[in-house]
């Protein structure tokens, strides 16, 4: 992937809260110095908060249908702008495809959240106490400023799109993108505020999390976290010492089953890319392939064979399909995880090993057999192209064994009949299960609420549920004609005999 032109980097970096140190990313494909851009300090956090919650007491005045017509010009901009794929390819190395699913993505939640948004905020009537002399009105309200930190893997869709929602209901937002990723959120930010959004109402500061955390937790009115289960509970502890609310996705050890009656073709192109879209770096990935035994030896068979015809590559084509690791550290990881399963008796049926003469975080689609418990990859998140395969005799078994983790985030199940499907979707305990999907079936659903169980996160993104984790839901009621104190004349004992037979009544026709 050649590099981005530098008066690209230059404009881009310029919106940055930063006085801080330079630091300077890499390019994950060649090993070369990408941009170098000015860390934030805590001082530039809080004046990030100043700027925000100035521009976001304005911003909340406007009625929810002026605040969604930047988002609906958003998706134009997005889909018209091939600049935008360049940037996400450059700071991740991941494929062209899957650098396009990812802006395609993110045009698609701007568009649900522009046409839908003001349904979703407009007040609601609420059943008073006593009909007619109660009256009762649900307001949502913007919770203020939100914090919002994001990853390295899917900038746009775990950056931009939870800074969507969050502005759109009327909060600002202060961003801490991952530091490798920076100009990706910024480029969306640029974006955003082209198609008219308030320029200071969307801040953005980089920084080791040690630096900016505490200065990041101190001035939010909501936190919104994506990444490891370990960093999530240190900002639920961070977020529960303010008692504010937080969003959390965390990890995930995701499975999926196919079982006996499925199309093992379809099943085979399903767990490929379930499996190593984006190198495996998706926190929806399968990491745990369980096939009924009876269709095993068949399933493994092409899905090896499938796997070891994957193409890696980098540039701006569509002509591979894997592209490199982002991090050295996640290289570091796929090493010892594939090692220490080997070492201890796994086989590596396909793949297991660097590609140096690619670029220096290549690694090959790998596939493992004879995993046991003792391995690290049996239940630990790898975050990279492994999927271990293991057998399972009937139904109970499957869902057994995909519930035995810790997390709960993504699942799928592979089957001709969709009833059975679903039934088995229902047990297993996970935020999205998928039937002859890896992921994009309930991902893709801009409607459908997606999240973890279990360790795998707090709270939901996407759909009404995504809206309502940045608004506070606020009753305002109103009391008419009689009340709940005792009309004049009237002793309490006889009023409390009016009112048990006023709720009698109301029972009684179905009122209440």
């Amino acid at each position: 992937m050649a590099a981005l032109p530098d008066p690209v980097i230059s404009r881009l970096s310029a919106q940055l809260t930063g006085t801080g140190q330079p630091v300077t990313t890499v390019s994950p494909t060649t090993g070369e110095d990408l941009a170098t851009l000015r860390q934030s300090t805590a001082d530039d956090v809080a004046r990030a908060y100043v700027r925000a919650r100035r521009a976001q007491a304005e911003w909340a005045s406007r009625t929810p249908r002026q605040r969604a017509k930047p988002f609906v010009a958003l998706h134009d901009l997005i889909v018209a702008n091939g600049e935008l794929i360049d940037v996400v390819q450059a700071e991740t190395g991941k494929s062209r495809t899957s650098a396009f699913e990812e802006t395609l993505d993110i045009a698609g939640v701007a568009l649900y959240y522009g046409r839908r948004a003001p349904g979703f905020l407009a007040p609601r009537s609420r059943a008073g106490a006593i009909p007619m002399a109660t009256q009762v009105r649900e307001l949502r309200q913007a919770k203020g400023v939100v914090a919002i930190i994001s990853p390295w893997n899917y900038p746009l869709s775990l950056g931009a799109g939870d800074a969507i929602p969050a502005l759109i209901a009327g909060n600002g937002v202060v961003h801490k993108p991952d530091t490798q990723t920076a100009l990706t959120a910024l480029f969306a930010r640029e974006l955003l505020i082209r198609a008219g959004l308030p320029e200071d109402l969307w801040q953005i500061v980089i920084g080791e999390p040690g630096d900016l955390g505490d200065a990041l937790v101190a001035e939010a009115d909501h936190i919104c976290f994506t990444g490891s289960t370990a960093a999530g509970r240190r900002v639920t502890e961070a977020a529960a010492r303010r008692l504010i609310g937080c969003t959390l996705e965390l990890g995930g050890k995701n499975p999926m089953l196919v079982l006996d009656d499925a199309d093992l073709d379809k099943a085979v192109k399903g767990a490929v890319r379930a499996c190593f879209s984006t190198t495996g770096q998706l926190c929806l990935s399968t990491e745990r392939l369980y096939v009924a035994e009876s269709v095993h030896d068949e399933f493994l068979a092409k899905f090896v064979a499938h796997t070891g015809k994957l193409v890696l590559g980098q540039g701006p084509g569509f002509d591979y399909d894997i592209g490199t690791l982002t991090l050295p550290r996640q290289l570091e990881r796929v090493e010892s995880h594939v090692e220490d399963a080997r070492a201890k008796g796994a086989q590596v049926l396909t793949g297991g090993r660097t590609r140096p003469d690619l670029g220096p975080l290549f690694y090959e689609p790998t596939v493992l057999s004879g995993v046991t418990p003792e391995m690290t990859v049996f239940g630990e998140e790898t975050f990279g192209p492994v999927v271990s395969v293991y057998a399972f005799r009937g139904d109970d078994e499957a869902v057994s064994f995909a519930n035995a983790t810790d997390y709960g985030l993504n699942a799928s199940v592979w089957t001709r009949d969709v009833a059975r499907g679903r039934r088995m979707a229902a047990r297993i305990r996970c935020g999205t299960v998928n039937i002859n999907e890896g992921y994009g079936s309930a991902y893709a659903s801009n409607d459908a609420p997606m999240g973890g169980m279990k360790s795998s996160g707090i709270g939901r993104r996407h759909g009404e549920h995504g809206l309502l984790e940045y608004v506070e839901l606020q009753s305002v009621g109103s009391q008419h004609i009689i009340g709940f104190d005792p009309p004049p004349g009237v002793s309490s004992a006889q009023n409390a005999k009016l009112l048990t037979a006023t709720y009698k009544l109301m029972k009684a026709l179905r009122i209440k």
